[in-house]
């Protein structure tokens, strides 16, 4: 079996795992400073989505951390591809959930400010922004397990 760096139990995925978790968590944390965010559908469906990435994030960062200082998790065809379908499945949603925050943000401040007050869409651009970042690191993390799957 070769170790395909940012795969399961190498450090890079304990980084990857652990940025994802980090930019998630920013994402819902700015999402949620503004009061007015469950009166669009995007924002509450990127609420949504980023409340399932973080306990798939944190835990897989708890498994990552486990298998970097103790160095003996075996892998498991089985295990590795169900860490591998959630990745996707939750990478895609996660996509999704950033693109429409980021469209209605743009779409809100086009409109004027009496829809969406300044503050308030700084907040929800800087949350899609995050939600973006948690994507592609959840992406690459995904592709990087996948490159796994074969040689096990």
């Amino acid at each position: 079996m070769e170790d395909v760096p940012g795969s399961m139990g190498t450090s890079a995925s304990l980084a990857l795992r652990l940025g994802q978790a980090i930019f998630s968590t920013a994402s819902l944390f700015f999402m949620c400073l503004g009061i007015d965010f469950y009166s669009y559908t995007a924002f509450c469906y990127l609420v949504t989505v980023m409340g399932l990435l973080i306990p798939w994030s944190v835990t897989l960062v708890l498994v990552d951390v486990y298998s970097v200082f103790v160095k003996c998790l075996p892998h498991r065809p089985k295990v590795l591809s169900a860490i591998i379908i959630g990745d996707w499945v939750l990478s895609f949603l996660s996509l999704a959930a950033a693109s429409s925050t980021a469209s209605v943000t743009d779409l809100l401040l086009d409109v004027g400010t009496s829809y969406c007050p300044a503050k308030m869409c700084s907040r929800y651009q800087l949350s899609a922004a995050m939600a973006f970042l948690s994507w592609f690191l959840s992406f690459a993390s995904a592709l990087f397990n996948l490159w796994l799957l074969p040689s096990l």
